[in-house]
């Protein structure tokens, strides 16, 4: 069935899109979050065109046709929109067929609740601060995994305030005890040499993985980085071409993938990202950093991956606007996160009232609109 409209309701945080056929089925889909108002008016452009009139059950033909048909424009804001467009197809089809759509990719009808790591958004925080608040949830939430951040967003090589670093590491290790597992973001804050002495740091007090060392565009620094390692070193979470996919996990530049499903362009690119690291034998723990409806399609896409990572990013940062977006809310108990069970496609139910409060476009075939 031909895709007939597209319905977009933007916020400056986030763009919920409404994808309708021809025969009025209909799946609600999400762009990447921030700035998202802006990538609404990139889907309508850049997007919609391409889509509208498509077959809706070739999914992969229409990532190929956006990205070709916009080769003057790779990455970012392309793909924000292109994966609310395409996140929706995959909600409408699971709601033709009945089904969730981790079925459709090959996983279970009835997923069971997901083991999650606590993921913490925050480096104004004292790492004594930091170390107590991951204990409070270990014992509240039942978590046996958490992520900190260090060093400072492209730093160079210099730490939020000097010290923090070295503090925040054994800190947070004492505080949840050595049979939770710990891992570290650096978020390209370090050059290869500074990345290496604080993976040294993280090997002394067993981390799991050490996240995003080096500038993320800069794949040679951080394959130096992984050769030096014996922590694992994982990235991907801002990368959009495939391309550059390939090249990492063929360097050897990471040893754990991490896609965002929003940023790459949909659960096929994000699946695709996760075949070429399976080539490689490596996981694919895919990037979900807040409680919108990313973290639904992640849970979808890590229940059907043959070489999923062992935990699901789960936010622990208190965020009013992903709770209003959609109902059930997503809470974890016991340490795992229940999937949404409200029906089929991603099992959740859109919230009329934030709709309401939204900024509405839509594009359309010439029949179809109103």
């Amino acid at each position: 069935m031909a895709i007939a409209r597209i319905t977009t309701y933007a916020t400056r945080a986030v763009t919920l899109v409404r994808v309708v056929a021809e025969d009025g089925a209909e799946g609600w889909g999400q762009t990447a979050p921030f700035h998202a108002d802006l990538t609404a008016q990139v889907l309508h452009r850049q997007v919609a065109p391409h889509a509208l009139g498509r077959d809706e059950a070739d999914i992969p033909g229409l990532c190929t046709a956006v990205i070709e048909g916009e080769y003057k424009f790779p990455g970012s804001y392309v793909c924000r929109a292109l994966a609310g467009v395409e996140t929706a197809l995959w909600d409408l089809r699971g709601r033709r067929e009945g089904r969730p759509v981790c079925a459709l990719l090959g996983g279970p009808e009835r997923p069971s609740p997901m083991p999650a790591y606590g993921s913490s958004m925050r480096r104004d925080i004292k790492p004594s601060q930091e170390a107590e608040r991951l204990a409070r949830l270990r014992d509240s939430h039942g978590y046996r995994a958490f992520k900190i951040r260090i060093g400072k967003v492209c730093g160079h090589d210099v730490d939020e305030w000097p010290g923090r670093t070295e503090e925040i590491i054994p800190a947070v290790r004492r505080a949840v005890g050595g049979e939770c597992v710990v891992l570290a973001d650096g978020n390209s804050g370090f050059s290869p040499r500074r990345a290496i002495a604080v993976g040294r740091i993280l090997e002394e007090h067993g981390y799991g993985h050490f996240e995003e060392p080096c500038p993320y565009w800069e794949l040679e620094q951080t394959a130096e980085v992984a050769a030096a390692l014996d922590v694992p070193v994982a990235g991907g979470e801002q990368d959009t071409d495939l391309a550059q996919f390939r090249r990492m996990v063929q360097m050897d530049a990471v040893d754990i993938v991490q896609p965002d499903v929003c940023y790459v362009g949909g659960i096929a690119r994000a699946r695709e990202a996760a075949r070429l690291a399976a080539a490689r034998s490596k996981p694919c723990t895919p990037h979900s950093a807040n409680r919108s409806l990313v973290t639904v399609f992640t849970m979808h896409l890590l229940a059907a991956l043959p070489n999923a990572g062992p935990f699901l990013e789960f936010s622990i940062e208190p965020s009013a606007w992903t709770d209003a977006l959609f109902e059930p809310r997503l809470e974890a108990v016991d340490g795992r996160v229940p999937f949404p069970a409200e029906g089929p496609g991603w099992g959740v139910r859109i919230r009329p009232e934030w709709l309401e409060r939204a900024d509405r476009q839509e594009s359309a075939l010439p029949s179809q609109r109103e």
